[in-house]
């Protein structure tokens, strides 16, 4: 085990924040987590706040904070297309104003910082898979501009600092992720047909399913972040993923039957920019971290959808 640090999680009571605090307890860290709580969950921390390395503040990163701190996570951003769209200048806020408050911090403490960047990085894809050369396709106004665009301009933000002022940044961009500690209303694929299934309620198929995603288990992602962290010689970017595709229409038919089969299937209208296919290359985090997915997609959701039953 590593010597134990102090370290900054924005975003720690979201999905994949609090996940990783979780982990960094689990490794005798002390951990302080940040979030505006616009869409993240008291429930999500009610394990770790008795932990007495462990504790939380609500605040919102677009502002201005200050924890001395080792390490600093920046994982703060509603990552579902519904929740960003709901108070798009918020998402810009917080992704733009957010990175800037925390690589200032960096800055003043000497800490290394990750920017939880993402796929959509890379828009409606014209390469595939997806690797991190490719500059992207994305429409600078389309309904999922003020995620997508404030993405882009925070993995700027984190590269000059580096070349400019020397702050110690790394950037990974992450892939669609599922697991336990999801919002039931989270909007995101999995966690909608999960939720619907368990409630015998029709999964629609945007688009008529033929979509493809790639999905990674949370336990997955969470080892990628923090050898990414401890790494310190990587800068990035580097994709986050299981290259492991598959259609909409697939997952929901394996959703359904893992869930007993009474929900049906509908066929709705394509969503607006919705991304074609997605997948990433992992070559570097591979060559780089020794870093490959070891949950596969079956044992994934039998996990995601033990952890949704008693909660629907």
């Amino acid at each position: 085990m590593s010597a134990s640090k102090r370290i900054l999680v924005t975003g720690g009571a979201g999905f994949l924040g609090s996940n990783l605090c979780a982990r960094l307890l689990a490794e005798g860290h002390t951990v302080i987590c940040v979030d505006s709580m616009v869409t993240g969950l008291e429930e999500n921390l009610a394990p770790l706040v008795k932990n007495p390395r462990f504790q939380w503040h609500r605040c919102d990163v677009s502002e201005p904070f200050h924890f001395e701190v080792d390490q600093i996570y920046n994982m703060a951003c509603a990552a579902s297309p519904p929740k960003y769209r709901a108070n798009p200048v918020h998402t810009l806020n917080t992704n733009v104003f957010g990175a800037i408050n925390v690589l200032k911090l960096a800055e003043k403490l000497g800490a290394r910082v990750l920017q939880a960047s993402t796929s959509e990085i890379y828009g409606d894809a014209l390469v595939h898979p997806q690797h991190e050369d490719y500059w992207g396709n994305v429409n600078p106004i389309g309904p999922r501009a003020c995620y997508d665009e404030s993405k882009r301009v925070a993995e700027t933000y984190f590269w000059e600092y580096r070349q400019t002022r020397n702050v110690d940044t790394v950037i990974v961009r992450i892939f669609n992720t599922y697991g336990p500690n999801m919002a039931r209303d989270d909007g995101r694929v999995i966690s909608n047909f999960v939720v619907k299934a368990l409630r015998g309620e029709a999964l629609e198929l945007y688009g008529g399913g033929h979509r493809t995603r790639s999905f990674c288990f949370v336990s997955d992602l969470i080892e990628g972040l923090v050898r990414v962290m401890n790494a310190k010689d990587l800068t990035g970017p580097v994709n986050l993923g299981n290259p492991a595709e598959t259609t909409m229409k697939d997952l929901a038919e394996l959703i359904i039957r893992k869930t007993g089969g009474r929900a049906k299937l509908t066929v709705g209208d394509a969503v607006i920019d919705d991304p074609q296919r997605r997948r990433p290359d992992i070559s570097r985090a591979v060559e780089l971290l020794n870093w490959r997915p070891v949950v596969d997609l079956e044992s994934g959701l039998d996990r995601t959808i033990d952890w949704f039953r008693p909660r629907v």
